[in-house]
């Protein structure tokens, strides 16, 4: 994984998750001379009308998925893949797969330095993702799947990326790893 240039996409929201609330996500990926991951998420659209977690320290933290939250997937050239998720509230997660939702053994514990910014029509999330916790072989090729779940008040539950595979909304399906860096 090499290059500065930062990749920009706009995210797709399934057709069996209709948002009222939500305008559009953008998700965005650049690959630091480091090795390390650089991300940035734009939600745009009336965000008093969604769910956004409160602001806490940052922290290791199971389930941010069933919330408003964004989410990196990476996968070099194996089926070993990770899952990566951060939350408005700072939190984040790590998962390791050895394929297709095959749990393995977690990355190195690392401190992804989110920031965000919120605003009356815009939510915005950026992390960093340390080359160390990564472990990708350097040079390799790898695919990204960028995506996001998106939690009205209301209740409701959108899920976003790049590219939805057929049937149930589904980020660790390998149709979801649509960027290659």
């Amino acid at each position: 994984m090499s290059g500065a240039d930062f990749v920009a996409c706009a995210l797709a929201c399934h057709p069996d998750s209709p948002a009222t609330a939500v305008r559009g996500v953008s998700a965005g990926v650049r690959s630091a001379a480091d090795g390390a991951l650089a991300l940035r998420f734009e939600l745009h659209g009336d965000i008093a009308r969604i769910e956004v977690p409160a602001l806490s320290g940052p922290e290791r933290r199971d389930g941010l998925w069933r919330h408003t939250c964004f989410e990196c997937f990476v996968r070099a050239e194996t089926q070993a893949y990770l899952e990566l998720n951060f939350s408005p509230s700072r939190e984040w997660a790590a998962y390791a797969f050895r394929d297709y939702r095959d749990a393995a053994a977690l990355p190195a514990a690392f401190d992804p330095g989110i920031a965000v910014k919120r605003e009356a029509e815009l939510l915005v999330l950026t992390a960093t993702v340390p080359a160390t916790a990564l472990t990708l072989t350097a040079g390799a090729r790898v695919r990204i799947g960028l995506s996001a779940v998106v939690e009205e008040i209301s209740g409701a539950v959108s899920y976003w990326a790049l590219r939805h595979a057929p049937g149930k909304p589904d980020f660790h399906h390998p149709d979801a790893f649509a960027l290659t860096l």
